[in-house]
């Protein structure tokens, strides 16, 4: 009792206490999320780019990608593709934005309007709207669709100004990309000097000593040779941020009594499956897939069914048996005469509410269209593939202007096959599908064959729930035994498991070995508070459960040499080489025969060596060597000299001047052609983002 008086006492000092903690906890909590979760998907020299507006461009791209796949959906890589792209979009368009507003570029409406519109259209305008029948463009199609597009539903509206936008951005862009390349100028004498160094040859005696004659185990190499070398050139050693992992898998899959249940599952629908009258139902009730009502010829059969398919009576029965991860139960179906293919002509004409419509118009409306339609054929007052052209919905037609071609017999939705399927040639009439109506004229029909129509029960062998749990309690165990990376690998050699490793992963990084979409193990590995030993939580994805440990962590720059002296030790190697070779080989440089004797090599003849070329021919690449030899007069000799690869004594014999030209346009034009070259891959974009300040938090949000 006398402790709780005490704290009644100083009750008003412990409510500020903990006030303040609360406080301190608060405010601490939200510095860190503010820290981890920007609102800016980055900053581009100064510019900030918000999360929101970045989705927004990516959701349009999505939707672009989309129709261009013609898919109503994109995978998790085609997202992450989808992604980058938007990001370079991004980075393009702030860069280039600052350059274009410097230079006073615009496009004017007047211009814009040319591009769309004009005599010589903007090249995304003529492959857009090219006549479907003779394949050129056809500005009238541009008119027509233009006058239409207040009519036409948001989303194609909304899909137009995406079109005008990137027409608009991609001709300032080309405005740009002229200017810079109007800009380049080669002087006749450098075009001179850049000729004869193609073309005048150089013909040399020499002996070449190769490093590969002096064994590694001879050369010892100190700290200070590799940091002698990497100040040289470590320039050439800045890097992005980067994350080792190692990880183990435990892959969510079937055990032995999940195969055996899957399999007794299908052996007790053997009895109910050959008796029952309605056998889509039946199937659709009891099977992993649904029934498929295609016509089979006996070529399209699978192999374990083509002679006990093909040689019994419509009921028979087949199975169970196991294929492709399923045990599958087959009942024949039926048995028919049919033709293998058919072809005919369609105009379609949907309405709202049907398939991939983006219509207004009413049922109602749509058959009387479709009905006018049909009439206009049968009385010869307008050709089939002229109304297709002008009022098919189906996106095909302005490639084939209605006509189908050939197409398996079941490829088409059930109506529309069974009318071609039932009709002479040359019947025309109208078919409502999900799709819409449907004007079809029957074109053509293969010679009937035998076909079947098979029902099948598949039951796929999954893991069941205790499966799943049974692998989790695994992983979790695993978890909790690994607190760091010594127990890791502890863990590792005691469950027996084999343990993967992925080095250098990027920020970026969508594709780790055996895991198909592992941004979250990215994300773990790049977040402030993981630290070099860390092992992860239980990553949860695509049938699998993942544990893993960071390694190391790189942070963006130029890498410590003790971080790459295991990349520059052959580098290195070959300078001690060639040192150590140099000094041996000068007390014979003057006798060039003694020189090959004592090193065990030749005295050769080199011949044709230009100075553009900078490859030695026996040698390789020898830029250093060869700017020796250029460098001498006839007669004269130089060496011992340390190349790439060997260490040289060379004597130039000659030098065969090519003549001179009295114009040099030819070496203009090459180099002319390369800087252009350049600039259309995006030289001078990615040569403004290197030196731009750019601050990438895409790691934050995906």
């Amino acid at each position: 009792m006398a402790v709780i008086g005490k704290i009644r006492k100083q009750s008003g000092l412990l409510v500020i206490i903990i006030g303040v903690a609360l406080a301190a906890f608060i405010l601490g909590d939200f510095t860190k999320r503010n820290r981890q979760n920007p609102v800016q998907i980055g900053v581009i020299d100064g510019e900030e780019v918000s999360i929101q507006d970045f989705n927004k461009l990516f959701d349009e791209n999505v939707e672009g990608t989309k129709r261009q796949k013609q898919s109503d959906a994109l995978t998790q890589e085609d997202l992450m593709r989808v992604r980058d792209n938007t990001w370079n979009q991004v980075l393009e368009k702030n860069l280039m934005g600052k350059e274009y507003e410097e230079l006073g570029l615009v496009v004017t409406s007047e211009e814009l309007f040319d591009q769309i519109q004009g005599t010589n259209p903007h090249p995304a305008v003529l492959q857009n709207f090219s006549n479907p029948e003779t394949g050129v463009y056809d500005r009238n199609i541009v008119l027509n669709y233009l006058q239409q597009l207040d009519q036409m539903p948001q989303a194609q509206r909304d899909q137009w100004l995406t079109f005008e936008r990137y027409v608009k951005e991609d001709r300032l862009k080309i405005k740009y990309q002229s200017l810079v390349t109007k800009s380049f100028h080669l002087p006749q004498a450098i075009a001179k000097m850049a000729y004869h160094d193609k073309n005048d040859k150089a013909n040399v005696k020499l002996v070449g000593v190769k490093f590969s004659t002096i064994s590694d185990s001879t050369v010892k190499l100190t700290d200070d040779d590799y940091i002698e070398y990497y100040n040289k050139n470590k320039k050439s050693y800045d890097r992005e941020a980067m994350r080792d992992i190692d990880y183990a898998v435990f892959e969510i899959k079937p055990s032995a009594k999940d195969n055996k249940d899957a399999e007794e599952y299908v052996k007790n629908m053997v009895e109910e499956f050959a008796v029952t009258p309605n056998v889509v139902a039946f199937v659709n009730a009891n099977s992993d897939d649904r029934y498929d009502s295609v016509w089979l010829s006996q070529k399209e059969v699978p192999v374990a069914l083509e002679s006990v398919m093909f040689n019994n009576e419509k009921g028979f029965i087949y199975g169970p048996y196991f294929d492709n991860g399923s045990y599958k139960l087959v009942r024949l179906a039926d048995v028919a005469m049919r033709p293998d293919s058919l072809k005919a002509n369609h105009i379609l004409i949907s309405y709202k509410g049907t398939a991939r419509s983006q219509q207004t118009r009413s049922k109602e409306a749509a058959q009387r269209l479709a009905d006018s339609l049909m009439g206009q054929v049968k009385r010869g007052n307008a050709k089939f593939t002229e109304l297709a052209s002008a009022f098919s919905e189906d996106p095909s037609a302005k490639q084939n202007s209605g006509d189908l071609g050939w197409f398996k017999d079941g490829q088409m939705v059930p109506e529309f096959n069974q009318f071609v399927l039932s009709n002479t040639l040359g019947t025309i009439g109208v078919v409502e599908t999900s799709f819409g109506y449907h004007v079809i004229e029957v074109t053509g029909k293969k010679e009937a064959v035998k076909k079947v129509r098979l029902a099948t029960i598949t039951r796929l062998v999954t893991p069941s729930t205790q499966t799943a749990q049974d692998i989790f309690a695994q992983a979790s165990r695993f978890a909790t035994a690994s607190s760091d990376r010594a127990a890791f690998d502890k863990s590792i050699e005691k469950e027996g498991i084999s343990k993967r490793v992925a080095p250098n992963l990027k920020a970026t990084t969508n594709r780790i070995t055996g895991i198909e979409n592992p941004r979250q193990i990215v994300r773990w590995a790049f977040s402030e508070e993981t630290e070099v030993g860390d092992v992860s939580t239980i990553f949860d994805l695509d049938n699998l459960y993942v544990v893993a440990v960071l390694t190391k962590s790189t942070d963006k720059g130029i890498a410590p040499w003790q971080d790459v002296k295991d990349v520059i030790r052959t580098q290195v190697m070959n300078i001690k080489k060639g040192e150590m070779l140099v000094d041996q080989m000068k007390s014979y440089a003057s006798d060039m025969n003694t020189l090959a004797n004592q090193f065990k090599s030749t005295v050769q003849d080199v011949n044709g060596v230009s100075f553009d070329s900078r490859v030695l021919q026996g040698f390789g690449q020898e830029s250093k060597v060869i700017g020796e030899i250029f460098a001498l007069d006839n007669g004269q000799q130089v060496g011992p000299v340390a190349g790439t690869g060997a260490a040289y004594v060379i004597q130039l014999k000659e030098v065969v001047k090519a003549a001179d030209r009295d114009s040099y346009s030819q070496i203009v034009n090459e180099k002319l052609n390369a800087f252009t070259q350049s600039v259309s891959n995006n030289g001078v974009v990615k040569a403004i983002e290197k030196a731009s300040e750019i601050v990438d938090n895409r790691i934050m949000f995906y």
